[in-house]
């Protein structure tokens, strides 16, 4: 019990004293005693501080030319974007006369032949007549009617979503009712568009289409319509909307505008000279004229003479697709757009 008083009533701070005591260690000072140690740290204070110094003038000195040259920077920066801007303001303004030029150089020509081939091709944009089909997918995926199920050789599922290669059909089909320009949702088909799918969305040259699809053809309006409602893509798009649900409207237009098509570069381009016509002189002397005889003369060499006849004249309205065999052939492949 003696020992636990000690511990309670003493402190053993007083232990660590009594120590130090003995050592000799109290009271003594952490700085050098002899003149050499202290002459050494009086040297080493002076050194930081004269370090310390140096540093902190160069740093004060220094600090103009940092913001000079940042300065500098900034305004060759300025510079720099100042003159990209200027060449681009030059680029749009030689684009603008190259445009303004090529208008001219097509009024100029009176015939408007170029004009009339970039509106055939799709390169240009095209007005007139046509009619326009807009086609809506089903309220629901449930089929009705009594019609055998037209998708069933092609793999599609029963449903009321229209398909790329309905779309496809129903775009040929256009082509070979006479129609001179197509547009879907407004973009543009040229020889080289394509309809594919992408899950179960419909893709026009990469560009996703949204429902309803509005197909926009120009032609003869009324005979274009007649035409496509009794050929296979009118009778295909009646058998969808009766087992499917699948919704269109087809209407005669007065006037359409289609767009050019975008992306189209021009690869390949050559003249298109028209062939010379005989003259009437030319003509009549080469031949003998008509008789309503039934069998031709015999010519010297044997064969039958045959009567010269000027060729039609070429006509500058941009050309129509093809008829059934183009615009069939390339349901799988493309939208069987003219080739011009």
């Amino acid at each position: 019990m003696s020992l636990l008083t000690t511990v309670m009533d003493h402190s053993l701070d007083d232990g660590y004293a009594e120590a130090a005591r003995a050592l000799g260690v109290e009271g003594r000072s952490r700085l050098p005693s002899s003149l050499r140690g202290r002459l050494t740290l009086a040297l080493g204070l002076a050194l930081a501080a004269t370090v310390v110094t140096v540093g902190a003038v160069t740093s004060h000195e220094a600090e103009p030319t940092l913001a000079k040259e940042r300065d500098a920077l900034v305004h060759r920066i300025k510079d720099a974007t100042g003159g990209a801007d200027g060449l681009q303001r030059q680029v749009g303004d030689l684009r603008d006369q190259v445009d303004t030029a090529q208008q001219d150089a097509l009024r100029a020509g009176g015939d408007g032949g170029l004009a009339a081939l970039a509106a055939g091709t799709g390169t240009g944009e095209m007005t007139g007549p046509g009619v326009k089909l807009v086609i809506e997918d089903a309220n629901s995926s449930a089929g009705g009617g009594n019609i055998s199920n037209p998708r069933d050789a092609d793999g599609f599922r029963n449903s009321g979503r229209l398909r790329d290669h309905d779309l496809q059909l129903v775009v040929n089909g256009l082509w070979q009712s006479g129609a001179e320009g197509v547009s879907v949702n407004g973009q543009r088909l040229t020889a080289l568009s394509a309809i594919r799918a992408a899950g179960d969305a419909i893709l026009v040259d990469n560009r996703p289409l949204v429902p309803p699809y509005t197909v926009l053809a120009i032609g003869d309006g009324a005979k274009l319509a007649k035409t496509f409602q009794d050929n296979e893509a009118g009778r295909y798009l009646r058998i969808i909307e009766d087992s499917y649900g699948i919704k269109s409207s087809l209407s005669v237009q007065k006037k359409l505008q289609l767009p050019a098509a975008l992306g189209v570069t021009l690869r390949f381009a050559r003249p298109d000279v028209p062939e010379a016509s005989p003259s009437p002189s030319a003509a009549g002397s080469s031949s003998p004229p008509a008789s309503p005889s039934p069998s031709p003369s015999p010519s010297p060499s044997g064969s039958p003479s045959r009567s010269v006849t000027p060729p039609p004249a070429k006509s500058t309205k941009a050309a129509k697709p093809s008829g059934t065999k183009n615009a069939t052939a390339s349901s799988t492949a493309g939208t069987g757009a003219p080739t011009p």
